[in-house]
C-alpha cells in the first residue's frame, strides 16, 4: 500500500517520540520522570467539573453541537476578552469554538494556503505550524529566533520574494518553547508589517494566563488595526488545566473566522455542548484558581532555575509559560545527546531544543507540569548529573 506523499514526508510527532522513550525506559524497570511534555498535572477546578456534570444530563447536550459554538459560549469568550484584554469582539462573526487550539491551528492553512504559498514560522517553534502548512500543500520559511533579539523575529530581514508568496505569519507569545514574552511595541510593528504586506498574522496565545511576577501578557488584538490582519488562538487548556476537555477558541478577523468555520463544518461537528457550558463557567468565574495555579508553577520555576544554574546551564527567568528554556554550557554535547545522557544517567526526560528547529540547538526545554514530589526527585537526580561530553 502506497501512502500519500504528505504522510510519507511527515516526521514523527515530537511528543509521541517522548512518550515512546518513556515507555521503553519503564519496560527496562527504570523509574522515569518526564519533564518533557507541557500537560498540566493540576486538576481542573472542582466548580468547573461540577458545571460539566450538571450540563451532561441536559437532553439537548446529547445531540450534535453547532460547528461555530453555542451562542452562549461565544458571548462568554467576548466577555472574557473584554475583561482580560479590553478587546471588543462580535460573538456572531469574530469568535469560533475549537476542539483545542491545536485543531484550529492545524486547519487554518486550509483556508489560506495553496500549493506554492508560504507560511512564515519562527525557529524554534511549535511543530504544528509547519506540518499544517505542509498538509495544505504549502511550504514554510523559518525565521530564526535567538536570545539577542529577545526570541522575536526580525520581520525586516525577510526577502521581498518570500513576502510576495507568504500568506501567514505565525507568532506565539508567551512563547513555546523559549518562554519569551512579546512587547506591545513588537506587536505594533508586526501589525503594521502585516498591513503593508497583506499577510495574515496567526497568533497562538495558549499561555496567556500562565504568568509570573505580576506580568500580564497582552493579546495581539489589543493593537489598533490588528483585527484587519490577524486571528488569535486562545485556549482554556493551560489557563484552567483543561487539556483533556479539548476546548479553545479562534478570535479576530471576521473573514478568516468565516473561512475557518466553513472548513471545520466539513470536517468536525464542533465541541460537545456540555464542555462548552463548562467553559462558560470557567471564563465567567473569578480568577482565583488561575492565581493559585500560577503561584504553584512559579515556585516550581524557581526550584528548577536554581538546579540548572548549579549545573552550569544559562537560564533567563521566564515571566510566562510552563517551560524553562536552558542553554547548555559552552562546548557541551548537542541537545539531543545531552538529553539522552540525562535519561540514561538519571531517568529524567527533557526535550532537546533541536526538536523545535535548528535555532533551538544548544538548548533544552523543561516543563513545570509535574507533581511537586516528583519534581523534587527529578531535581535531586539532575543535581548529581555529570555530562561525559
Amino acid at each position: 500500500m502506497k501512502f500519500a506523499e504528505r504522510v510519507e514526508q511527515l516526521p514523527p510527532y515530537l511528543f509521541a517520540a517522548i512518550s515512546r522513550l518513556i515507555e521503553e525506559k519503564k519496560s527496562q524497570g527504570i523509574d522515569v520522570i518526564s519533564l518533557g511534555i507541557g500537560d498540566p498535572d493540576l486538576p481542573t477546578p472542582n466548580h468547573i467539573l461540577e458545571s460539566l456534570n450538571k450540563s451532561s444530563f441536559a437532553p439537548e447536550n446529547h445531540r450534535y453541537p453547532e460547528s461555530e459554538g453555542l451562542p452562549e459560549f461565544r458571548k462568554a469568550v467576548a466577555r472574557w476578552y473584554f475583561s482580560r484584554h479590553n478587546v471588543d469582539l462580535d460573538p456572531s462573526t469574530e469568535i469560533l469554538s475549537l476542539i483545542g487550539s491545536k485543531e484550529g491551528i492545524a486547519h487554518l492553512p486550509l483556508c489560506l494556503i495553496d500549493p506554492g504559498d508560504i507560511s512564515l514560522i519562527t525557529d524554534p517553534g511549535y511543530p504544528v505550524y509547519e506540518i499544517a502548512t505542509m498538509f495544505a500543500g504549502g511550504s514554510s520559511i523559518r525565521l530564526p529566533l535567538n536570545e539577542e533579539n529577545g526570541w522575536m523575529p526580525d520581520l525586516n530581514m525577510i526577502d521581498k520574494d518570500v513576502i510576495e508568496k507568504s500568506k501567514i505569519l505565525w507568532l506565539n507569545y508567551p512563547n513555546n518553547p523559549t518562554g519569551a514574552v512579546a512587547t506591545k511595541e513588537f506587536f505594533e510593528k508586526a501589525v503594521e508589517w502585516a498591513h503593508l504586506n497583506d499577510v495574515l498574522i496567526a497568533h497562538d496565545l495558549a499561555y496567556a494566563d500562565v504568568t509570573f511576577d505580576d506580568y500580564i501578557a497582552p493579546s495581539l488584538l489589543e493593537i489598533d488595526g490588528a483585527k484587519d490582519v490577524a486571528i488569535e488562538f486562545n485556549s482554556l487548556s493551560k489557563t484552567f488545566n483543561m487539556t483533556g476537555w479539548r476546548i479553545a477558541m479562534a478570535v479576530g478577523n471576521a473573514n478568516v473566522i468565516d473561512a475557518l468555520t466553513r472548513v471545520k463544518s466539513n470536517i468536525d461537528s464542533g465541541v460537545p455542548q456540555a464542555i462548552q457550558q463548562m467553559a462558560i463557567t470557567a471564563m465567567d468565574d473569578p480568577r482565583d484558581s488561575i492565581v493559585e495555579h500560577n503561584n504553584i508553577y512559579q515556585t516550581r520555576r524557581d526550584k528548577v532555575l536554581k538546579v540548572l544554574r548549579d549545573l552550569g546551564l544559562q537560564v533567563n527567568t521566564p515571566k510566562a509559560s510552563l517551560y524553562i528554556w536552558a542553554k547548555l554550557p559552552e562546548g557541551e554535547l548537542n541537545s539531543g545527546d545531552y538529553a539522552a545522557q540525562l535519561v540514561e544517567q538519571t531517568g529524567v526526560v527533557v526535550t532537546p531544543g533541536s526538536s523545535y528547529g535548528a535555532a533551538g540547538e544548544g538548548y533544552i526545554r523543561i516543563s513545570l507540569t509535574i507533581a511537586d514530589e516528583r519534581l523534587d526527585e527529578a531535581l535531586l537526580r539532575l543535581s548529581k548529573f555529570v555530562s561525559t561530553k
